[in-house]
This record gives C-alpha cells, sequence and structure tokens, in this order.
C-alpha cells in the first residue's frame, strides 16, 4: 500500500527539489501584486501568508505521489520554517520574541492548512469563507478581493495538477500563474522541465 519500503528517488533528490520548490514559493511569487490588489500592507506577517498560500497548494498537490511526495512535504515545510526564523532574525528581531512569534505561526500554520484543505475541497463558498479567515483574517471588506484570490487558488490547482508528478519530484521547479490573468484561456499545459541524471 506504499506506507513501508524505499522511497522512488533517493531522499538527497528529493530534498533538492523540495528546496527548489520551497524556493519557487518565495522566489517566483509576485508579493508587490498580492500587497496591492488584495490591500496588504507590507509586513512580514503579509509575507508569511502570501508565502503559506503556495507552500499549501505545493503539499495539496505534493501528497498525490505517494510516499515520495509526502516525503517531500515534510521537507517543504522543514526549509520554510528555517525560512522564516533566518528572515526574522535578519529583520533583527530579539530571540524572545521571536521564538514566541514563532509558536504562534506554527498554531496558524496548521489551522491554516485543515481550513485550506476543507475550503479547496469545498464549492467556492467555502474556499472564499477559508480564505477570509486565514487570509485576510477575517478582514476583508471587498468581495472582489476575495473573488479574485478564489479565481487564483481555483486557476493554480488545476496548473499544479497538469504538471508531471515525476517532474515536480525530480526538479521541484513550479511556476506560478499570474493574480490576474491577462488572457484567461491561456492556462495551458506546462512545459517540461529539463534535468539530468542527478536530477539536476
Amino acid at each position: 500500500m506504499g506506507f513501508t519500503g524505499p522511497l522512488k528517488y533517493s531522499k538527497w533528490k528529493i530534498k533538492i527539489a523540495a528546496l527548489r520548490m520551497y524556493t519557487s514559493c518565495v522566489e517566483k511569487t509576485d508579493f508587490e501584486e498580492f500587497f496591492q490588489r488584495c490591500q496588504m500592507p507590507d509586513t512580514f506577517n503579509s509575507w508569511f501568508l502570501i508565502t503559506l498560500l503556495h507552500v499549501w497548494m505545493c503539499l495539496v498537490r505534493m501528497k498525490q505521489e505517494g510516499r515520495s511526495g509526502k516525503y517531500m512535504c515534510r521537507i517543504i515545510v522543514h526549509f520554510m520554517w528555517e525560512d522564516v526564523e533566518q528572515r526574522g532574525r535578519v529583520m533583527g528581531v530579539n530571540s524572545y520574541i521571536l521564538k514566541k512569534n514563532m509558536a504562534y505561526m506554527t498554531n496558524s500554520f496548521y489551522a491554516s492548512i485543515l481550513g485550506y484543505d476543507e475550503g479547496i475541497l469545498s464549492d467556492d463558498r467555502g474556499l472564499a469563507a477559508a480564505l477570509w479567515r486565514t487570509f485576510f483574517n477575517q478582514k476583508c471588506e471587498d468581495p472582489r478581493q476575495l473573488e479574485l484570490l478564489v479565481e487564483y487558488v481555483r486557476k493554480q490547482m488545476q496548473y499544479l495538477d497538469s504538471m508531471n508528478g515525476e517532474d515536480l519530484l525530480l526538479t521541484g521547479e513550479v511556476r506560478w500563474r499570474p493574480l490576474v490573468e491577462k488572457n484567461p484561456q491561456s492556462i495551458l499545459k506546462p512545459r517540461t522541465p529539463t534535468y539530468n541524471d542527478e536530477g539536476l
């Protein structure tokens, strides 16, 4: 049933792919556009909420890839917390406050994941409610912002589902659709990434 036995690929290959996938969440996402269109302040917390949304979408996709995918999920989350802690230090947050914030963010992370999981399995109203509670922290006054984000999550999940699981396990390369599509019909099957025998 896939609960025991070796992983499909070596752990180090999956770890490299997981780091790439996490990096795509923070380097290939247009944070400025999210700040502007969702009227979010340019803060560490806003950065975390946007990153969390993208990490969650990656986790949903990789859980479909059996034990190797689940292992990759654990590594992506590990890299996320390392990055959050590192960014906190760089910003000069003192260690006591950082530790306190990390505990709060960890609780928020698991609650958000549960809410988003329920939302994605529900209709658009259910997903909108999950995004309103978590992403907007129950403070969204403009229904168009919620509508935009529901549409973004749906199209992004569809796009991730169209990606080849083997390629994702070996490369971790994810490209994100723009928050606002210039051409809504442009969601095509993504190109297949290239990698060598080492998975690099």
